[in-house]
């Protein structure tokens, strides 16, 4: 087990180097000056200008700037952004605000995908069936952005069930609660639906229908033998959505004015601000980087029979 934790450890460093390179180049090839986006239409003093451009390495090429970035980055400079405060703050500031609202609507999709998949599961082509699969079709089938309006509209303004919108800077659990269901939802869905499936497949397996002739009672057939090995390819997809969670919030950011990390990396790529772009990326990548990694060693937790030698 040390061993393969220490090789996918190494494994992580050229992956990470890769990916933050390749986000590097694509903010790069935005073009625009992102001095003259500071400033907009006000005139600068050409000496301050070159002295920024020097500063900020803009002059240099695509690689001798990431070079620069990246030895920053190793010592824990994630860099400053174009009004001088350091992108480390920005981001202190913004990921606990997106932690927490990951942890909602990953809550949100794990309690009721998992329990709406085993449902439907253990009822396949009954009603209960019916409704979880034609229910979870409509919801991956509405866009975020009219998901979100529309629950904001009735459940947050109508009736009243939720905040509308967020409390400026640092929202409370109740904010974030409307704003993770929308940002849960197309996730529920799909863990809804992976869990029906994995069910109906281990449901007809020989393990399940030793247990269930050795007499066990049916909740510790389902809850320990067939639940248990079932969630081997949930566990899989919420650990790696857990980071999509994070970097995938834009839209529920901005329709529920919540100031985390989705709402940073909007605004950092229209003033072209590479560094705070990198450096969110960079911190999103590690936290992908160790999920999967947790992921894998939870695989030996759910199912006895996978061992890493």
């Amino acid at each position: 087990m040390g061993r393969y934790v220490i090789r996918r450890l190494l494994m992580m460093i050229p992956v990470f180097i890769g990916t933050t390179f390749l986000i590097y180049y694509m903010v790069y090839q935005l073009g625009g000056d992102p001095i003259s986006a500071m400033f907009g239409d006000r005139g600068a003093d050409p000496v301050f200008v070159a002295q920024k451009r020097a500063e900020l390495h803009l002059d240099d090429s695509l690689i001798v700037q990431y070079w620069y970035y990246l030895k920053g980055l190793l010592q824990g400079d994630f860099g400053t952004t174009l009004n001088g405060i350091p992108v480390a703050d920005e981001l202190k500031r913004a990921f606990p605000i997106s932690i927490r609202l990951a942890l909602v609507a990953f809550a949100i999709e794990v309690v009721i995908g998992v329990t709406a998949g085993l449902i439907a599961g253990l009822k396949r082509g009954k009603f209960a069936d019916s409704v979880v699969l034609v229910v979870t079709l409509v919801v991956i089938s509405i866009p975020v952005f009219v998901l979100g309006y529309v629950l904001q509209y009735f459940m947050g303004l109508q009736w009243g069930w939720f905040p509308a919108t967020a409390t400026p800077g640092d929202p409370t659990w109740e904010d974030l609660i409307l704003p993770g269901i929308v940002l849960g939802s197309l996730s529920l869905a799909f863990v809804a639906r992976l869990t029906r499936t994995s069910i109906v497949e281990n449901i007809r397996a020989d393990y399940v229908r030793t247990a269930t002739a050795k007499g066990l009672p049916r909740r510790r057939v389902v809850t320990v033998h067939l639940l248990r090995n079932s969630l081997i390819p949930v566990v899989t997809f919420l650990g790696a959505d857990l980071g999509s969670l994070m970097a995938g919030a834009i839209v529920t950011e901005g329709i529920f004015n919540v100031d985390g990390v989705g709402r940073l990396i909007y605004l950092s790529v229209t003033r072209h601000e590479s560094s705070t772009v990198v450096g969110a990326v960079a911190a999103l990548v590690m936290i992908y980087l160790v999920m999967n990694l947790i992921v894998d060693l939870l695989y030996a937790v759910l199912d006895p029979r996978i061992r890493y030698a």
